[in-house]
């Protein structure tokens, strides 16, 4: 006769299992520490919060005492209330640069779609990777597919060199020390080559993908300036290789670099 048997966790398994339990409700105590203050209730004292979340006055303490060390929470020193922290926005604006660039690039990508035809992409660094907040695609048959969310090497894809090209050296040192993977026949996993090429986005002002991303595919990005001179994204434009020859590519350039300026200004950019 078949017994229904069940494994029971050893004393090791569950200690661990209630310790990740336990940093998880941890996090979402927090997390609903910071969403309890509002426009019209800015600071909020301890044993408010602790009532408000039904928890008890010491842990809303020790909640409140971790996000103070961590800057996601201020605390008035003339009432002892919490309000939350500069941290909070210097995230915010994060988040708030990436939509405004959004925005402000739509009409000068769709331009650029119609101008040239081919796909167009609107990307940022996100560690050593580039991710396509936008893309449009070409309206011809065999054209250049990419969605968005998706992410790619920065190293050798245009984009990707745009951003690291603007960079502190660290970002880069970061890219090399994880491994330059090649994606194509024709992808350079040489370091030094990278640092060269990167010293020549700087200098000419855009990049090319020549098959090194991806095989039969050809694309030019551009930097993308917020107010204050930083690159905080890349525009491109690519197509199949036998379409988008090395000749046409070049006369596209100009057209790249125009939108690529032109949602700079947008951001409040102006050439020095």
């Amino acid at each position: 006769m078949a017994t229904n048997t069940r494994a029971v966790p050893d004393a090791g398994e569950e200690a661990e299992q209630n310790s990740t339990e336990g940093r998880l409700s941890s996090v979402t105590a927090a997390i609903r520490v910071l969403k309890t203050f509002s426009e019209e209730e800015p600071e909020i004292g301890i044993s408010t919060l602790a009532k408000r979340l039904k928890l008890a006055k010491s842990t809303a303490h020790r909640l409140a005492t971790t996000l103070l060390a961590e800057g996601l929470l201020e605390q008035n020193v003339e009432n002892g209330r919490y309000r939350l922290g500069i941290e909070l926005f210097a995230l915010g604006a994060l988040v708030r640069r990436r939509l405004d660039v959004s925005a402000q690039a739509l009409p000068f990508l769709h331009e650029l779609r119609e101008r040239t035809d081919e796909t167009v992409h609107l990307a940022i660094l996100d560690t050593t990777s580039i991710i396509y907040l936008f893309n449009l695609e070409s309206n011809q048959a065999i054209r250049m597919r990419s969605y968005i969310g998706v992410r790619k090497p920065a190293f050798c894809t245009c984009e990707g060199r745009v951003l690291l090209a603007h960079s502190a050296p660290d970002v880069v040192g970061r890219v090399i020390k994880e491994g330059l993977v090649a994606r194509t026949l024709k992808t350079d996993t040489s370091s030094a080559a990278l640092l060269k090429m990167l010293e020549q986005v700087r200098i000419e002002g855009f990049s090319v993908d020549d098959e090194e991303s991806e095989t039969g595919m050809r694309s030019i990005a551009a930097p993308v300036r917020d107010m204050s001179g930083q690159v905080v994204a890349a525009i491109s434009m690519g197509g199949p290789t036998q379409r988008l020859t090395k000749k046409s590519l070049r006369g596209f350039t100009p057209l790249v670099l125009n939108a690529a300026e032109g949602i700079s200004t947008r951001l409040g950019y102006r050439r020095p």
